[in-house]
């Protein structure tokens, strides 16, 4: 009998022993960062038996789905048009990413209720189609309303379609009543990416954070406002956050169409046939967009890359507006070397946000940005939820994406990029009514706070 249990210890530590060596193949083979393997392998080497299952399930950055071919309209260019030679523009256009579109109206929303206004607005417009995808769904009167004027619409036979991330809208997951009258009324509502459906196929690390809200394939909103009363509602609100969202209307929402059409495809096996500029021949207004997917199915990481190679290229200033900041090596020296090349670096977040371990996990990092000179202006009044990036006074980034690993490797994320000055300075103004009132100091490092924020650098890069 001892004879057998020990066979079977061998056995379970060479299986181990192989799963171990699997990972850490496939790290090198897939190249991750080595701050990322390092960080993998010390939770391997403490706890084993834990960290190697995990890393499966939270680990792997990339994979292949199927999907509808040229979902995103990619093509290679290999010119670049002079009269915008913008360093992100190139980095994207080089990596498939489509070119940006001039035949653009812009609006930039920046207050819940006005953004709610736009959005309840478009809903009752709408005669054809009403796409939604968005990755926080709350339960409460604010989407109460939403759902209402969206079954009101399936029954007038306008076309339906809600997309919800799973685990980011958890609650009404496991509580789908929500939604039987949208359901009765002709309207489809699919979870990305099921939590517990087809557990095999799905990655729960894989999360869907884009927000895009479109209507009759004419106009779109998007940005970083998912729905529910934190974020946007008809009525002032003590607890909303801070956040944007922004109108287009124009060529480049047929880059978000195609981008929903692909993700509903994977979700819902149903088909929906992607949009060209072609298609759209009205005048909309003169403003530069260029749409920048990223996420596990997208090949390469050309919207961090653009991240990057737009720091670089900065000439005069860096502004930063993220709720959550937990750069990799790269990002963080590349801010550092910004400030050394005397460029003005403003980092703007939430002096205490809504998650604990990430506060823990910046604070590391904030030092360092702050040891360097770099401004860190951290606003106590609300949560900040905002994502912007302003280059100059020739780009700005919007979108969905933090600065964390996070959302820079493993969601589905989108994000525009605006060349307009107007838009630039329009952002500008916004995120100057931050610094005014931001408090520059970090919190005092007693030695609990700096052990504790030691203890989860270290595990940074999975978070």
């Amino acid at each position: 009998m001892n004879f057998f249990k020990l066979i079977e210890l061998h056995t379970f530590l060479l299986i181990c022993e192989i799963l171990i060596l699997i990972v850490v193949i496939r790290m090198v083979a897939e190249k991750q960062k080595p701050t990322s393997m390092m960080a993998w392998l010390l939770a391997i080497i403490l706890i084993p038996y834990v960290a190697v299952p995990c890393y499966f399930i939270f680990g792997i950055r990339k994979h292949r789905r199927k999907r509808h071919k040229h979902v995103f309209n990619l093509r290679k260019i290999d010119h670049v048009d002079a009269s915008h030679p913008h360093t992100i523009r190139t980095i994207l256009i080089n990596q498939d990413i489509p070119a940006p579109t001039s035949n653009n109206h812009f609006e930039l929303y920046l207050d819940g209720i006005d953004a709610y206004e736009a959005l309840i607005k478009h809903i009752h417009k709408a005669q054809h189609s009403i796409y939604i995808s968005t990755y926080v769904f709350q339960n409460d009167h604010v989407t109460l309303r939403l759902l209402a004027a969206l079954t009101e619409k399936a029954k007038q036979g306008v076309t339906v379609k809600l997309l919800i991330d799973s685990l980011g809208s958890y609650r009404v997951y496991f509580n789908q009543r929500t939604f039987r009258h949208l359901r009765r009324a002709g309207g489809k509502v699919c979870f990305f990416m099921p939590i517990i459906q087809m557990p095999f196929r799905n990655y729960i690390n894989f999360r869907n954070h884009r927000k895009i809200y479109l209507f009759d394939n004419h106009s779109l909103l998007t940005g970083g406002m998912n729905l529910g009363d934190e974020y946007l509602g008809p009525t002032h609100c003590n607890k909303r956050w801070d956040d944007i969202l922004f109108k287009i209307e124009g060529h480049a929402v047929c880059h978000f169409h195609n981008i929903f059409a692909s993700d509903w495809e994977y979700s819902a096996k149903e088909h929906i046939p992607n949009m060209t500029e072609v298609s759209m021949k009205k005048y909309y207004g003169q403003n530069l967009l260029q749409v920048a997917p990223s996420g596990p199915d997208i090949p390469n990481d050309a919207l961090y890359e653009s991240l990057i190679a737009g720091i670089y290229a900065a000439q005069t200033r860096i502004w930063i507006v993220t709720p959550y900041f937990v750069p990799s090596d790269s990002l963080l020296e590349a801010l550092q070397i910004a400030y050394y090349r005397g460029l003005d670096v403003k980092l703007i977040t939430p002096k205490v946000s809504n998650h604990l371990i990430a506060d823990l996990a910046r604070s590391n990092y904030m030092r360092q940005l702050a040891k360097t000179g770099i401004e860190i202006a951290l606003f106590d009044k609300k949560m900040i939820h905002a994502k912007a990036v302003l280059f100059d006074d020739t780009a700005v980034m919007l979108g969905s994406v933090n600065l964390d690993n996070r959302s820079l490797f493993l969601n589905y994320e989108v994000v525009t990029y605006a060349y307009e000055k107007a838009i630039i300075i329009q952002v500008e103004n916004w995120m100057s009514e931050f610094l005014k009132d931001a408090d520059k100091q970090l919190p005092s490092l007693n030695r609990a706070r700096k052990l504790g924020e030691n203890m989860v650098k270290l595990l940074a890069p999975l978070l």
